[in-house]
């Protein structure tokens, strides 16, 4: 019986053995939206030219920007210090990339974009992918609206030019 028991061990570990390493090399499961598709995209994670410029999340057009507003300056610096401070300075690398300038290396969109949707952009971003590798820190999403957002923005247009 004691051997039976042993024998009857070997051949569960050895099942499981080769479900857990069938499991590993299983390909991702179809989306049952997808299901009865026949058209398969073969790049799910491509990104439109507007994306690529401009990130991904609610902002999918161009902004007119108007000339800076004093007030939501003051009110976009208030949410910088308050949600964005522990990761990010103005001038220096620290956490995160240094702010300053961000207006000048990313365009409006895509600022509010990072802001309002890190976590598509971390995913998807072939830049934010980059920037999770030199930073090795994901930003996490700060429920911003897009008011809040729109005045850390506004806060960035005018610190850029106190700069120059």
């Amino acid at each position: 019986m004691l051997i039976n028991k042993s024998k009857h061990t070997k051949y569960f570990l050895l099942l499981l053995l080769i479900a857990v390493l069938n499991a590993c090399g299983e390909s991702p499961k179809q989306d049952p939206a997808d299901f009865g598709n026949k058209k398969k995209n073969v790049n799910p994670g491509e990104l439109s030219p507007f994306e690529m410029e401009n990130g991904i999340g609610p902002v999918k057009q161009k902004l007119t920007l108007s000339p800076i507003n004093p007030e939501l300056v003051k009110k976009g610096e208030k949410i910088f210090e308050t949600k964005c401070g522990a990761c990010h300075k103005l001038d220096e690398k620290y956490v995160g990339p240094a702010q300053r300038d961000v207006i000048n290396r990313r365009s409006p969109e895509f600022i509010l974009n990072m802001m309002l949707n890190p976590e598509a952009n971390y995913q998807r971003h072939p830049e934010i992918k980059k920037l999770l590798g030199e930073y090795l820190t994901q930003m996490p999403n700060q429920n911003l609206t897009f008011d809040e957002a729109k005045a850390i923005l506004e806060y960035f247009r005018q610190v850029v030019n106190e700069k120059q």
